[in-house]
């Protein structure tokens, strides 16, 4: 489970892509979400002004992470709660399908690096949209002279973001994968269900709310003066 397997490889113009365990696994996830994701619509066709059942429990969980991110970073950047919710869920599960023995494309670092890249880039967005000549003049303050410093602590933001998701997941596999190797088979049964749980479960929801907190603050950070 430490090594990432490496399925195949694909020759496109000359650039080879390879299809590893963490893509596959990571298609697996998305394909369960976006079908869960289109049963629910089919499920919701019919909305009810008084919610009741599977509505009631479907609002309220989107209304529960809407009113984190409006805590979190303000009503103003409420738009980027879809993202974000996205993000959440996509990494949540990617800890929990650990539990049936699908290695979390998390703990692989181009997974979380591409993360925490993309909401790198929605915190320069915000930055520029909201706070325009004056989000590029903060990386010369208080003085020109500190423009480098500055611009590495931007681009170092990524960076820390996704090596914190990466190592505290690798972690938990290590860990997991090393106790099946070292015990014997009668003492696998049983002990893993409680290192899972904590693990992939518990560990899991506390790293994913990490990644999203740190991400919204960063964007809460570049859009407000």
């Amino acid at each position: 489970m430490i090594n990432i397997r490496n399925y195949g490889v694909i020759e496109i113009a000359g650039i080879e892509i390879w299809i590893t365990e963490t893509i596959v696994n990571t298609w697996i996830i998305m394909a369960i979400l976006i079908a869960v994701a289109v049963l629910v619509r089919i499920k919701l066709r019919k909305f009810q002004t008084i919610p009741t059942g599977f509505q009631n429990v479907t609002e309220a969980a989107v209304e529960i992470f809407d009113n984190f991110v409006v805590s979190s970073i303000g009503k103003k950047h409420a738009n980027y709660a879809p993202w974000f919710f996205m993000v959440f869920v996509l990494i949540l599960s990617s800890s929990l399908f650990s539990v049936f023995g699908l290695r979390a494309p998390t703990a692989d670092w181009a997974t979380t690096f591409a993360l925490a890249l993309a909401s790198f880039c929605i915190m320069i967005y915000a930055g520029v949209k909201n706070r325009k000549a004056a989000y590029i003049k903060s990386l010369f303050e208080p003085i020109f002279i500190f423009f480098p410093m500055n611009l590495i602590g931007e681009l170092a933001k990524p960076v820390a973001l996704s090596f914190r998701l990466f190592g505290n997941v690798l972690s938990g596999t290590i860990i997991l994968t090393l106790y099946y190797a070292l015990t014997p088979i009668f003492v696998q049964f049983g002990v893993p269900a409680v290192l899972h749980a904590f693990f992939d479960v518990i560990f899991g929801f506390i790293q994913t709310y990490i990644f999203v907190i740190l991400s919204l603050m960063y964007v809460k950070m570049a859009a407000d003066d």
